[in-house]
């Protein structure tokens, strides 16, 4: 698929997965447990996805931004531009 691509096309694939990865490391820091696995360090639950568009020099970006169900971290969001932040702008 990314053979077919233009160059372009490929940055910004690249760059999506680069921070769809950030995203997803941070959080599992921030709840203690990777998806699906069970920890007794575990302070919350991934509760499913937001889609988020960010725009980069590489262009839009669409990242999947997840859901805390409970836990002490529920309140912690990512501000899109690559670090959690203590308190959800809503």
């Amino acid at each position: 698929m990314l053979k077919a691509a233009g160059v372009e096309d490929r940055i910004r694939q690249a760059a999506e997965t680069i921070y769809q990865a950030l995203i997803e490391a941070g959080l599992t820091a921030v709840i203690g447990a990777a998806p699906h696995q069970r920890t007794e360090a575990r302070t919350g639950m991934r509760n499913g996805h937001r889609a988020r568009t960010i725009s980069t020099t590489a262009g839009d970006l669409e990242l999947k931004i997840p859901r805390l169900r409970a836990g002490r971290s529920s309140r912690r969001c990512w501000n899109g531009g690559g670090e959690w932040i203590s308190r959800c702008s809503r």
